[in-house]
């Protein structure tokens, strides 16, 4: 669900795994918008919710590829309760230790290192060649963004952000919806609702 720059990205992943033979968009934009990027735009997302009524098709998977955080994980708490299967996909190139957990409807990315004992949430996407060390949690809805480093023993709240490349050291809580921006280099905790930028990153406003 969702035919844009990140649905491509999840498409590919989906692809590259080879555990599905046919991948569809849904997005509202059809149908002026039937094709992306070689892939095909199956309806829009009110088709999508018809689905639930009559009969979710054998073997069929979905996830929302949408980059914002509360509506990522709002479509996909809603369609799961619909009855609809969740698909989990993980990039081939992406390294997972066997005792790390990846929750329903989340992607991980090319590219990405998650270590032992670290468990990944519902709806969370873990982008390209980004790293969760060991023993990490990170909650529903949040969003890893391509380059970051998340050290052991960090815990992210709900529908937190972690801007490009940005680093947070062991031990520390991002809380949630909190924001860390791009770059940043968090060794301290960041309470729910602000954003922290910077090195040493330092909050500088809440929501």
């Amino acid at each position: 669900m969702g035919a844009g720059g990140h649905g491509v990205v999840v498409a590919d992943a989906a692809h590259c795994s080879g555990l599905w033979s046919d991948i569809n968009f849904y997005d509202d934009r059809w149908p002026s918008m039937r094709e992306h990027s070689g892939y095909r735009v199956a309806g829009d997302l009110s088709q999508l919710r018809q689905l639930a009524l009559t009969k979710w098709p054998s073997g069929a998977a979905l996830i929302v590829a949408i980059g914002d955080n509360n509506i990522r994980l709002g479509l996909t708490c809603e369609f799961e309760a619909a009855g609809f299967a969740l698909a989990t996909i993980v990039h081939p190139s992406a390294i997972v230790s066997v005792s790390a957990k990846v929750g329903p409807g989340s992607v991980v990315c090319a590219g990405v290192v998650i270590n032992p004992q670290s468990e990944i949430g519902t709806a969370v996407i873990v982008n390209t060649g980004a790293i969760v060390d060991h023993h990490a949690a990170v909650a529903d809805g949040v969003h890893i963004c391509p380059g970051a480093a998340i050290a052991g023993n960090v815990f992210i709240g709900k529908l937190a952000f972690v801007g490009i490349g940005a680093c947070v050291i062991q031990g520390v809580t991002i809380g949630e919806s909190a924001i860390v921006g791009a770059g940043s280099v968090v060794i301290r905790n960041v309470e729910a609702g602000w954003t922290a930028v910077g090195n040493p990153a330092r909050c500088i406003k809440r929501l």
